[in-house]
């Protein structure tokens, strides 16, 4: 049982190591930056917010994901990542919108 684990393990993230591989991990590494963003600003004001960089992390995070879930022919994160794009990219022209209204005033 033991053996057939260590074995599995080693084919999953040995031998199928390689370039789209680390391309996926760096991909993760930024999608998971945005949490980590958010939840520092959260707790620095003691409620929880959503700071400009979550949406910067999220598109750079899924674009990458998008690009390596096309090479994998991956459906699901094709589907997954390709859609929630569209909303990153929504909440910071929303962003961009408010602030330039709000200067105007």
């Amino acid at each position: 049982m033991l053996n057939g684990l260590l074995e599995w393990l080693h084919t999953v993230f040995v031998v199928r190591l390689d370039y789209w591989v680390i391309l996926g991990f760096i991909a993760q590494a930024l999608f998971m930056m945005r949490f980590v963003v958010q939840w520092i600003a959260s707790e620095r004001v003691g409620k929880s917010i959503v700071p400009v960089a979550f949406w910067f992390f999220s598109i750079g995070g899924s674009l990458l994901l998008l690009i390596y879930s096309i090479k994998r022919q991956d459906p699901v994160f094709i589907a997954g990542q390709g859609l929630g794009m569209v909303i990153y990219f929504r909440n910071l022209w929303l962003i961009y919108r408010e602030k330039r209204r709000n200067e105007d005033y």
